[in-house]
């Protein structure tokens, strides 16, 4: 069964858009799209994937499951996989980001999959963060200096751990040891698991099986509310070009 009809229409309506507001995004016309949600027509593959992009939502998942029952969640279960839903936006139509403060961190791991939990945390705005679904992240201690204890990460929402690009940072939700940031190396096809990295060289790289990762956040960018600290900076510099030689030595040796 395609639910592709009522998907549009729905999908339209939590955005705040009028049918001639929508059509204007598609750049289509207003009729064809009150045409779509009616049934009398299906929209062609280009527009479907222009769709699928605006909403930030996969063509199989618009098409063949009902949307309306993920209303005023933040997310919907599709078999083994979750796509989080809606992104939220105001009055202007500009996305809206849930944060998750430091004293709601322990509730986030039980909560992340409540949409009452999730609607009542507290939401910034930030016309600069655009494409995609995006949360911030307050981050505790100094492992990844020179972002300070307090600051706040925010990151996209990544469905597909496929989609992970070795060496880049992420807020993990994990089964075993919580909300963390760190910088990731995917080692799925070796030994099924993620190695994560402090940019502060004196904590060791561990790893930790994929299937404790419960979701994965892409950073985005940081929100820190003190200035940084210099020497924090030449210190943390110093133990890079440490580890730099390090690695050259063992090289060498090899």
């Amino acid at each position: 069964m395609s639910y592709l009809s009522k998907n549009i229409g729905f999908l339209r309506k939590e955005r705040g858009l009028t049918q001639e507001q929508f059509a204007d995004e598609l750049k289509v016309s207003r009729s064809r799209i009150g045409s779509y949600e009616e049934g009398r027509s299906e929209p062609s593959v280009v527009t479907l994937l222009d769709m699928s992009k605006f909403f930030n939502l996969p063509i199989d998942v618009i098409v063949q499951n009902d949307l309306t029952k993920a209303n005023n969640s933040s997310f919907i279960d599709i078999g083994n996989h979750r796509v989080l839903f809606p992104i939220l936006v105001d009055k202007n139509n500009e996305n809206l980001i849930e944060v998750v403060p430091i004293s709601a961190s322990a509730g986030y791991l039980k909560g992340y999959s409540d949409p009452e939990y999730i609607s009542q945390l507290d939401k910034i705005k930030l016309p600069f963060v655009t494409n995609g679904k995006h949360r911030a992240f307050l981050i505790k201690g100094d492992s990844m200096l020179p972002l300070k204890n307090g600051s706040y990460v925010v990151g996209r929402y990544v469905e597909d751990v496929a989609d992970i690009k070795d060496g880049k940072t992420y807020v993990m939700i994990t089964l075993n040891d919580g909300i963390v940031y760190k910088r990731v190396f995917n080692q799925i096809a070796e030994n099924n698991t993620l190695l994560l990295s402090s940019d502060n060289n004196t904590y060791t790289p561990y790893e930790i099986p994929i299937n404790d990762v419960i979701e994965l956040w892409e950073f985005n960018c940081s929100i820190q509310n003190e200035e940084h600290d210099p020497d924090n900076l030449k210190i943390n510099r110093m133990l890079r070009i440490i580890q730099e030689l390090q690695e050259e030595v063992a090289t060498l040796q090899n």
